[in-house]
């Protein structure tokens, strides 16, 4: 499994779902299944229930009747759930990261590492690909993307650069992206400019803030009281999400009042500050350098 993927912040997470033997867990994305392997050690006679949408992690799943694998997108949790006869859990762990397979499999696009299709969705049977957004998406669209996902500085030249290149030839691979967009990196942080590009792409591909508000809202009625919710992001437009979501049980981060105003958010936030790898960690993994790790309790 560690070959596939080094789970990050993996024993501060497992500490942070506070595992009872007994009780009910969600991992809703499973990749190699370090978190996954942690959880069942501890699990006793409990359950498990693991989510993921890629094949690629099939290899990954061990025998293990404590175990339920579903291979969907985890904004199916709720579904999921209601199909196996689960009310709510105990905890649910959320790691928000491409896994390190993905990144090194050339022909999944992920990585501006190598050359191969342009393509970085996580569930292979989806319609859209990168290379539709890249080739289809009109200028506003891309603008909305490269500004807002990616946070790029000179969002306006990239987005023109393209849409001038694409006129002549469509543009398919990440190498022959790369060499379209060369004239608008900056040199001085050219491999960070190129991970902010790729991941602006990624995120409009696979619908990440969309699945992720959408989870985050379905944790409030699938959480028992005192159950745990885990979450591992690694930009800042997730961690924002999951940082309004658990101080105030809303996406917007709005804190509502009773009568007497007193705050009525239906979590206790356990992080207050965020936890983020150690520096033997990064040393033993330096692809977990943007992880954040923030852990609430609902009410």
């Amino acid at each position: 499994m560690d070959e596939y993927h080094i789970p990050v912040l993996l024993e501060e997470s497992i500490e942070g779902l506070n595992i009872q033997p007994g009780g009910t867990y969600v991992d809703v994305t499973y990749g190699g299944g370090g978190h996954s392997a942690k959880i069942l050690e501890k699990l006793g006679a409990g359950k498990l229930i693991a989510f993921d949408q890629d094949i690629d992690v099939m290899g990954n799943i061990p025998d293990d009747d404590r175990l339920i694998f579903v291979q969907h997108n985890f904004k199916y949790i709720r579904h999921f759930l209601r199909y196996y006869k689960i009310d709510q859990v105990d905890g649910i762990l959320a790691d928000l990261g491409v896994s390190s397979h993905d990144f090194d499999v050339a022909d999944r696009g992920f990585s501006f590492r190598f050359e191969g299709n342009l393509d970085m969705r996580m569930n292979q049977s989806a319609h859209l690909d990168a290379s539709k957004v890249i080739n289809e998406y009109d200028e506003a669209q891309l603008w909305t993307i490269f500004q807002e996902y990616g946070e790029i500085k000179n969002w306006r030249h990239l987005v023109s650069t393209i849409t001038t290149a694409r006129s002549n030839a469509p543009i398919t691979s990440t190498g022959q992206f790369l060499k379209v967009i060369a004239p608008c990196v900056p040199a001085k942080i050219e491999k960070k400019y190129l991970a902010m590009v790729f991941q602006a792409l990624r995120i409009e591909v696979n619908n990440e803030i969309g699945v992720l508000s959408d989870f985050l809202e379905t944790t409030l009625d699938l959480l028992k009281p005192g159950g745990r919710l885990v979450v591992l992001s690694y930009h800042s437009l997730e961690d924002r999400l999951v940082k309004n979501f658990m101080r105030s049980g809303r996406i917007d981060g709005k804190l509502e009042n009773d009568f007497f105003g007193n705050s009525t958010s239906p979590f206790e936030v356990i992080t207050r500050k965020i936890i983020t790898p150690s520096e033997k960690e990064l040393a033993l993994n330096p692809r977990a350098r943007s992880g954040k790790l923030r852990i609430a309790e609902k009410k």
